[in-house]
């Protein structure tokens, strides 16, 4: 599955049957003919594959990394014919004005509205737009016909092409985290890990790690690599000390979040494995956010977790931007820190 493919895929948190459906597609061909291995979903929508290990005394590795993606759900329709939406996720309303969207499973094509420059008033032009002054119009005419075509609790998604350009760089919607996703497909495809390993991609972490709490305690796992999309800011108007991340470095290595500290011994193994293959890596360095590492860490009595990420520009926005040389890297190393698993590891 190529990266264009499956950022084009919807998923907001809460709604993601048509990444589910089409990752497991895919982890069942990557798992044909392996023996006992099994591609399943959980009442919450975790998608798991499990790959049996051939040695039952290496550590048991989960590799998570979360299907949903930024998004908003429609509450009620004016009498006008527009839609009034909440964000689900974190999503900034100052870079959503005026941007295309894709409303219900149908795909009504809409656009997100905000009053035109010439009729706000000097108070409108002092602060930055809310969701109270923003609504989706799908080019209905009344109440009745907007509900009709997208009735409360419809999800919708930017409607945001899959483009590359400049030096290696891809533009397109939710990097975040549909590159740790193509990650875990790499794992399933390249790992020659002998333990147990068991790829989950996880539902609901943009509105509260939630998927994840429920994964972690159905796989038991003894580890834990967490694979994400993070934040880089590293623009010209940034300070190289304040830049969280930059693109074209390689692959994030993180200390600690808002949900969790990292292992030290993962993280430190993380960075001499990348030094000593030649992958490209870098700390996270600044603490910000929270990942499924928060709630994997915490459970079954404490379980050793590090989070490896892609740098992206614009996160959580219509236009997240991404190097492909980084997607390659958290490629590279996570296949590499398996292998250095293997080798140690013993239960």
């Amino acid at each position: 599955m190529l990266l264009s493919e499956i950022t084009a895929l919807r998923g907001p948190s809460g709604h993601e049957h048509e990444v589910r459906e089409a990752l497991r597609g895919e982890a069942e061909r990557l798992l044909a003919g392996c023996e006992g291995a099994r591609v399943y979903a959980d009442t919450m929508g975790n998608l798991y594959a499990h790959r049996p290990g051939r040695d039952k005394k290496k550590k048991h590795v989960m590799l998570a990394a979360h299907m949903d993606e930024v998004g908003f759900i429609i509450r009620y329709a004016t009498a006008e014919g527009l839609l009034r939406f909440a964000p689900v996720g974190g999503v900034d309303p100052r870079v959503i004005a005026s941007r295309r969207v894709l409303v219900g499973d149908d795909r009504v094509p809409g656009v997100i509205g905000f009053k035109a420059v010439h009729l706000m008033t000097a108070e409108d032009r002092e602060r930055a737009p809310g969701y109270d002054m923003l609504s989706i119009d799908i080019g209905a005419s009344s109440k009745e016909e907007a509900e009709k075509r997208c009735p409360p609790g419809t999800y919708a998604t930017f409607d945001s092409g899959y483009t590359e350009f400049g030096d290696g760089f891809v533009k397109a919607k939710a990097l975040d985290d549909r590159v740790g996703c193509l990650v875990l497909l790499h794992a399933l495809a390249d790992s020659a890990y002998d333990g147990d390993m068991t790829c989950v991609f996880t539902v609901q972490e943009e509105c509260g790690l939630r998927g994840a709490r429920i994964a972690v305690n159905k796989v038991k796992p003894d580890l834990a690599l967490i694979l994400e999309g993070t934040t880089a800011n590293d623009m010209g108007d940034v300070p190289s000390h304040l830049q969280v991340t930059a693109c074209g470095k390689g692959a994030v290595v993180s200390l600690m979040d808002r949900s969790a500290i990292m292992d030290k011994a993962l993280r430190e193994k993380a960075m001499q494995t990348a030094e000593a293959r030649g992958i490209p890596a870098q700390y996270k360095r600044f603490v910000a956010g929270g990942t499924d590492a928060g709630p994997i860490h915490m459970a079954q009595g404490g379980i050793p977790c590090l989070v490896m990420a892609v740098p992206c520009r614009y996160i959580h926005s219509p236009a997240s931007v991404c190097r492909l040389s980084d997607v390659d890297a958290l490629c590279a190393l996570t296949l590499a820190l398996l292998d250095e698993i293997n080798q140690e590891a013993t239960v």
